[in-house]
């Protein structure tokens, strides 16, 4: 049993020797860790500091930058296009993020201070990519080297975000789809959910959970019965849908494996945290993968830090294409 372990850990770090590797090589022609070495050399410093008075003011913010970030690159690639101001058909109306996405305002005040020790040089898409990091690290999780050179999109398509962002009402298959249409495969979906960790959903995402599950006549069935009569309370038919609660019961602040262990027990609040452990097409597919990270939290580290690796460098804007917004908010005049 031993060198049968001992065979398994060694096969493993070849695996994922060679993935980084590989990836390395990948992205090293469009984004590189030491991009702003020259002309932005206390940006690092800059995007940390502000993060960590975001999250001593308001914990749950971790969580939201993480998802900022997330939600950016699935639409149109890391350009920083969710940020974007404007009308009915922008990103931050689209369904998935309207009333929903949150820390615009943090993303602001970084700009300002990067802005103010190097003009016109970081682009907001990268700021969005360190603070995610950054969200993660100041939460208890691990860092990693932020890959940079991201330049800003000029256009938000909020009729896209509403096609190509995954939904907690989405079944396993689709979830997958979404994120096999921009490059991710079915480890990087189970990771990259565990950014559920930490940060908060509100109860028009999960309501639907707790009673008249999929026209049952009863709640959903794989919802532990205590958390039931908790989320019940709190998420009242006909009540306020804007009322949150933490994604991670009992570890809502710090990013670890806890997540994983909350769904081996029907603790997962949202529908699409659930199936990855409870449906029948998880059973084959995501199933294995939760059951790992929820007994080694260190796989699940360094599975995470390699998906966010990856879904940072979906399409990114380099060279000539896009800009670099002097405010986050709107494209240069």
């Amino acid at each position: 049993m031993k060198s049968s372990c001992s065979k398994s850990s060694y096969y493993y770090f070849w695996f994922w020797l060679i993935n980084m590797l590989l990836l390395h090589l990948a992205v090293r022609s469009q984004l590189t860790t030491d991009f702003y070495n020259s002309s932005c050399p206390s940006l690092l410093k800059i995007v940390r500091r502000e993060v960590k008075k975001a999250l001593m003011n308001e914990m749950r913010m971790g969580g939201s930058l993480l998802r900022l970030h997330f939600h950016d690159c699935f639409v149109n690639g890391c350009d920083g296009s969710i940020l974007l101001d404007g009308g009915d058909d922008v990103e931050k109306s689209a369904l998935p993020n309207l009333n929903s996405v949150r820390g615009f305002d943090v993303i602001d005040t970084i700009k300002s201070s990067v802005e103010s020790a190097c003009n016109g040089v970081v682009s907001c898409a990268d700021i969005v990519a360190i603070a995610a990091r950054d969200s993660v690290l100041l939460s208890g999780g691990p860092s990693w080297s932020v890959l940079l050179g991201r330049r800003d999109g000029t256009v938000s398509n909020g009729s896209l975000a509403n096609q190509v962002l995954p939904s907690p009402f989405d079944p396993l298959d689709s979830i997958v789809t979404k994120f096999a249409n921009v490059g991710l495969n079915l480890t990087d979906v189970v990771s990259l959910s565990g950014a559920h960790t930490i940060g908060r959903s509100r109860c028009v995402f999960f309501s639907n959970r707790l009673s008249n599950f999929s026209g049952t006549g009863a709640p959903d069935s794989t919802l532990d019965s205590t958390m039931l009569t908790d989320l019940q309370n709190l998420c009242p038919q006909n009540g306020d849908g804007n009322t949150t609660a933490v994604l991670d019961r009992n570890s809502s602040d710090l990013f670890d494996n806890h997540y994983f262990k909350n769904l081996l027990s029907g603790k997962g609040i949202l529908s699409s945290d659930q199936i990855l452990f409870s449906s029948d097409a998880a059973n084959s597919t995501t199933k294995p993968l939760v059951q790992s990270y929820s007994n080694n939290a260190a796989l699940f580290f360094v599975d995470f830090v390699n998906s966010m690796i990856k879904m940072g460098n979906i399409n990114p804007k380099t060279g000539s294409d896009g800009e670099i917004r002097k405010n986050c908010r709107v494209i240069n005049s």
